[in-house]
């Protein structure tokens, strides 16, 4: 068995490919305070409470550092504009919902490879600061 096992050609090298990931740069939006009109209880259908929204996003890094043009980064007061005009469109039963909503709009920036979205309740329980979820979704 042992001069079989010797006989046999020696196993081809594995070639490993070379990934060169793209640059990404994070974009980031913390504790953008506004009134929404989210929850499941009557009472919070019919007026709006204190939420708390944070981004953090990975964008494509494409260099604009050498242009220095607004043009060529994913603009964090267009991230604060979505979330508003999320916001702005009226009742949710979830802030799960409302995640999801905002990631997804997030995404459709071709740029944008994930978002981070977190969503705070800030006056549900008079002895914690917050409640709340935070969603993660990628690209592809």
């Amino acid at each position: 068995m042992k001069e079989l096992l010797a006989q046999r050609p020696a196993a081809a090298p594995v070639q490993t490919a070379t990934v060169i990931a793209a640059p990404t740069m994070r974009v980031f939006v913390r504790d953008l305070n506004l009134q929404a009109v989210v929850g499941i209880y009557a009472h919070e259908k019919v007026g709006p409470q204190r939420i708390r929204v944070s981004l953090d996003l990975e964008a494509l890094d494409r260099g604009a550092h050498r242009r220095d043009e607004i043009a060529d980064v994913v603009s964090y007061e267009d991230a604060i504009n979505l979330v508003r005009g999320i916001v702005a469109e009226g009742h949710v039963n979830l802030i799960e919902t409302l995640a999801e909503r905002i990631a997804q709009g997030l995404l459709d920036d071709r740029r944008i490879l994930a978002a981070t979205v977190k969503v705070e309740k800030l006056d549900v329980f008079p002895d914690a600061a917050s409640v709340g979820i935070e969603i993660t979704r990628r690209r592809g």
